[in-house]
C-alpha cells in the first residue's frame, strides 16, 4: 500500500479533474454546433428531415449513454480505424449532447408564438432570415438556462468514458483507491470535486431563469 496524504490524493485528482472538464467543454461546444444544425434541418421542413432528426434525437435519448460509449469505442475499429478512449469518448459525448440540446432548443423554438413566424413572413423574410432575425434571438433567452443547466449533466456523464480507460476524475479516483486502499477518502474527495463543478454551473443556471422569467 502507497502511503498518500489528503493532500497527494487531492492534488493527483485534481490534475485528472483537467481531463473531465476538457472532456465536458468538447462534447458541450461539438454536441452544440451539431445540435443547431440538427435543429435548423428539423425547423427547414424538408421533405423527411422531421422524422430523420426525431429518429436521431430518441435513438440517442433512448439508449444508455453507457452502450453509447462501447459501441464509439470497439464500433469504429471494426472499419479498421485506430481509435483511443479520447477520441471514442469525446464523440460519443459530442452525439449524445447533439440530441438533448435539439430537443431542448426545439422546445424553445416552439414557444415563440406563431404571430413572429407570420410577422416575420409578412416582412417578405426567406427562411434563414426569419431564424436568423426574428425566431432564434427570443428562442435564446428561453434556451439559455436549460441549456446551462444541462451542462451540469455532461459533466458528471462523463464519469462514463471511465468504462473505455478514459482517464478522468472517476476513473483517477479508482487508480488511486487501488494503490492507497482508501476508498472512503479518495471517492469523498472525487464528489466533492464534482460538487465544485456542478453546483456553480447549477446556480448560474437558476439565476439566468430568474432573469430570463422577470425579463418576459
Amino acid at each position: 500500500m502507497v502511503d498518500f496524504t489528503v493532500w497527494d490524493i487531492l492534488r493527483n485528482l485534481l490534475l485528472a479533474a483537467r481531463w473531465t472538464v476538457a472532456l465536458s467543454l468538447i462534447a458541450f461546444v461539438g454536441g452544440g454546433l451539431v445540435g443547431l444544425a440538427l435543429l435548423v434541418a428539423r425547423l427547414s421542413k424538408a421533405r423527411g428531415m422531421d422524422t430523420l432528426v426525431g429518429g436521431y434525437v430518441q435513438l440517442f435519448q433512448g439508449t444508455p449513454l453507457l452502450m453509447q460509449l462501447f459501441l464509439a469505442y470497439f464500433g469504429i475499429a471494426l472499419f479498421g480505424i485506430k481509435t483511443s478512449a479520447w477520441v471514442a469518448a469525446a464523440l460519443a459525448l459530442t452525439l449524445y449532447t447533439s440530441a438533448f440540446l435539439t430537443e431542448i432548443w426545439r422546445g424553445c423554438v416552439a414557444a415563440i408564438p406563431r404571430g413572429q413566424w407570420e410577422s416575420a413572413q409578412s416582412l417578405a423574410l426567406n427562411f434563414s432570415e426569419q431564424l436568423r432575425y426574428i425566431v432564434l434571438p427570443q428562442a435564446t433567452r428561453i434556451a439559455i438556462p436549460p441549456t446551462v443547466g444541462f451542462l451540469v449533466q455532461v459533466i458528471k456523464g462523463t464519469a462514463l468514458a471511465s468504462v473505455i480507460g478514459f482517464i478522468e476524475l472517476t476513473k483517477a479516483g479508482t487508480m488511486i483507491t487501488n494503490a492507497t486502499f482508501q476508498p472512503f477518502i479518495v471517492y469523498s474527495c472525487v464528489a466533492l470535486l464534482y460538487f465544485a463543478l456542478c453546483f456553480p454551473i447549477s446556480l448560474a443556471a437558476k439565476s439566468l431563469e430568474r432573469k430570463m422569467n422577470g425579463a418576459r
